[in-house]
């Protein structure tokens, strides 16, 4: 009765499972004779190796039932083995064995509990071969919980009890499939059994080691297989991979070693014994350090395709813990055994560099496989273009991408595509994007949120928005949006803020808005907030475009809606309120701001002296300025450069002098504006010859605020800057793309020798530079 409930069970897979093993089987070698063969169980065949011991099955019906599983041909096949059973000659169990056999290969568990059915109503008595190849079937075809109840059936009313082998088969199909729980009742079946362990038991468990992430109880099999078992090289590359799944570098080159003497020990016992078999591997005490010549004795293919994948494994988890001398090591020794690298050898090596030394080393070792003939991995070329893409190598970084004949992600896309928007280089990202589409490849949402950062702003710098550049803007992210929705693709945080941030700097304040309201019910729909940086791009957008009253709304709107402003957010609020000249909103905000939790921070500081000075309060702006230099904050340029802006407007000559010599004593370079308002306002006080010493002493320590950068800005841009020709600032100026201030104060450097006839590279000897350095010192003194 229990195997009848049994095959009753069986019955729930029968659609799924016939579905798809008639499909398999039609994929199978050409129709025709097939010879169906078979095994009995052995240690090795169910350890995970196809059958060895085979015999072709006599040609009968049999043959006929098997010739009809193999090519997918079900019913017919059922049809033959009702025939089978039916005739009037007794039947022997031994007739089933070659189907069951069959099923187990196959896999085809549904047919091997159809005959398994029929021989019960013949009462046919199982073997324990029938028993075993069934169990295995089941295995194979994934059905654990039938598998075990045959277990269950065998154990509790019968003559035949499992032994290792099935067990092992039973382990082994647990492991695969990933189940713990079936793979615990597994081995404490094995243990009421008493059926102990072999080394393919061992070789299951360090499986479910590396399934359950326990190096510990791959330590235990270790020491358990050494002193039990002869180590052969087949187990102990599965160490080497148990060992680098988990990350135990060090155990794992242990294994490889012994790995290495026991190929070794084996090539020099076969030698010994001339056509003699030799069992492959030795006893760990048979190893001796002889000063054995390895590169003296070669190993034969399979061998060496074991070693080799090995080194392979190991060198990867050198990479992955950033171990580069032993993977260099490593590399050296496969060279010293007569091992050629293989690409994933050097795939590895590559990584580790990339990791630890940058991309450089790892280009240095791409050439070193190329003089080789040796074909780099897509993954390494993949790996080396992200790498240079990091470092803003872009012309290499696209060059290996044209390399890559397959790709497994557009991650490195994605790299490209971030250093293209830092360089500010849409043409070339433009490429990047042909090459993608081209290549039919799937994007991500990370392609388009870079999309949007790299192609949503038309202006390039320092260029005005305009109505022209508006319809362009527009135009692009449509297209984005449109590919977007072809994907299935849906915005995410960073890709609505980019998008965002796009028409605010293009100054498109109803599409803005638009999108915003649009991003809202969207974030609504998927049970997610909108997240208060979206918000923050918003009201900076507005605040930049002066539009108080909208960005008032749009504060009003986040918190009616729950959302708590961040430091950025009031920050953003105080520069509208300055905008505005309410300081005691101001203030408000300031107070919400530290009642909340924040502190204030130099943008925050920056903000409220900027509103001060709009009221020329200098006095309290020089309090603020203090009380944050007194908190540890320390000022920026931004900063210093509101006072002079302010300074400049109101005629403050002394202000100007004071902020100057601050920023040359907190070592703050100069900018082109630092420049602009020391300059004016000397000028529209009619100081003239201060203004121009003024204006070379800014612009030098612009250049840099240390003598030695100065000389060596003097010998290699001297001769620009005297030089009378229009061809000498027409090189400077080319010099503005990569270095934009040094253009602008090789510029003023160059007017300011045309006047004065002379340049000094000395600006701590200027008499104005002493002056202030002076007043400075009696100041903090007082």
């Amino acid at each position: 009765m229990a195997i009848t409930r049994l095959a009753v069970r069986l019955k729930c897979i029968n659609a799924s499972f016939r579905e798809r093993t008639s499909s398999d089987m039609g994929r199978k070698n050409e129709a025709g004779f097939f010879e169906a063969l078979w095994s009995f169980g052995t240690s090795n065949d169910v350890g995970g190796e196809e059958c060895q011991a085979k015999e072709p099955i006599a040609r009968c019906k049999q043959e006929e039932i098997v010739n009809a599983l193999h090519l997918g041909e079900r019913s017919r096949a059922s049809q033959l083995l009702t025939e089978f059973g039916n005739r009037d000659r007794a039947l022997k169990v031994q007739s089933f064995v070659p189907i069951f056999e069959y099923c187990s290969r196959t896999p085809d568990p549904l047919f091997a509990m159809e005959t398994w059915k029929l021989m019960m109503e013949k009462d046919i008595k199982l073997s324990g071969i029938c028993y075993f190849f069934t169990i295995k079937a089941l295995c194979k075809g994934g059905h654990l919980e039938e598998a075990f109840g045959i277990i269950s059936v065998l154990r509790e009313n019968s003559d035949i009890h499992p032994t290792l082998p099935v067990y092992n088969n039973l382990l082994k199909a647990c492991i695969r499939m990933k189940s713990l729980k079936y793979a615990s009742e597994c081995l404490q079946l094995m243990k009421q059994d008493g059926v102990g362990q072999d080394i393919f038991t061992h070789t299951y468990l360090l499986e479910l080691a590396v399934l359950q992430q326990d190096v510990s109880v791959v330590h235990e099999i270790w020491r358990e297989c050494v002193n039990r078992h002869s180590l052969d090289i087949i187990t102990l590359q599965k160490f080497v991979w148990s060992f680098t799944s988990l990350r135990d570098v060090a155990s794992a080159y242990m294994a490889l070693q012994k790995m290495v003497s026991v190929a070794f020990q084996c090539k020099r016992n076969k030698e010994k014994e001339s056509n003699k078999g030799v069992r492959f591997g030795i006893e760990a005490n048979e190893v001796g350090d002889d000063g054995l010549n390895f590169s003296e004795q070669p190993l034969s293919g399979t061998v060496k395709k074991l070693l080799r994948w090995s080194f392979d494994a190991i060198i990867h988890a050198c990479a992955s813990a950033h171990n580069i001398l032993l993977a260099e090591e490593l590399m050296l020794q496969m060279q010293d055994l007569g091992l050629e690298p293989s690409s994933g050898a050097y795939d590895g090596l590559i990584k580790g560099l990339v990791y630890v030394r940058g991309f450089h080393d790892g280009m240095e070792v791409l050439k070193v496989m190329l003089q080789k003939n040796i074909k780099p991995k897509d993954s390494t070329l993949a790996m080396l273009s992200e790498s240079c893409s990091r470092g803003l190598e872009l012309d290499l970084a696209e060059t290996l991408l044209d390399q890559i004949s397959k790709y497994n992600h557009v991650n490195v896309f994605n790299e490209l595509l971030e250093a293209c928007d830092i360089l500010d280089q849409p043409e070339r990202g433009l490429r990047v994007l042909a090459k993608l589409k081209y290549l039919k490849l799937m994007p991500d949402i990370r392609i388009y949120e870079l999309l949007f950062s790299l192609f949503g702003n038309v202006n390039v710098p320092y260029e005005d928005a305009n109505s022209l550049s508006q319809a362009n803007a527009a135009k692009r992210i449509n297209a984005i949006e449109m590919d977007m929705m072809k994907n299935g693709i849906q915005h995410s945080h960073l890709s609505m803020h980019n998008l965002l941030r796009a028409l605010g700097t293009e100054g498109m304040k109803e599409e803005m808005f638009q999108y915003l309201n649009s991003a809202e019910n969207q974030f609504f729909y998927r049970n997610a907030h909108l997240g208060i940086e979206i918000y923050n791009t918003v009201l900076h957008s507005l605040v930049e475009a002066k539009e108080t009253r909208m960005t008032i709304e749009i504060f009003k709107k986040m918190i009616s809606c729950g959302f708590s402003p961040d430091a950025a957010t009031y920050t953003i609020m105080i520069d509208c309120c300055g905008i505005i000249k309410c300081y005691r909103s101001a203030c408000a905000l300031i107070s919400l701001l530290i009642r909340e939790g924040f502190c204030m921070n130099v943008v925050t500081y920056t903000t409220v002296i900027k509103i001060l000075l709009s009221f020329e309060a200098f006095d309290e702006a020089f309090k603020l300025l203090y009380q944050a230099c007194s908190e540890g904050i320390q000022p920026d340029l931004l900063l210093y450069n509101a006072f002079l802006r302010a300074a400049d407007e109101k005629g403050r000559i002394d202000v100007i002098e004071l902020i100057v010599e601050m920023m040359h004593q907190d070592k703050i370079q100069p900018d082109p504006s630092t420049c602009c308002h020391v300059f004016s306002a000397y000028v529209n006080k009619g100081f003239y010859s201060t203004a121009l010493e003024a204006l070379q002493v800014v612009s030098l320590r612009m250049i840099s605020e240390e003598d030695d950068g100065l000389e060596e800005c003097r010998l290699k841009y001297e001769d620009l800057i005297l030089n009378e020709h229009l061809v000498a600032e027409s090189q400077i100026m080319k010099l503005f793309k990569d270095s934009p201030f040094l253009s602008v104060a090789l510029l003023n450097l160059r007017w300011c020798a045309m006047i004065l006839s002379t340049v000094s590279w000395f600006p701590n000897r200027s008499l104005w530079a002493k002056r202030l350095s002076s007043e400075y010192t009696s100041r903090h003194r007082g």
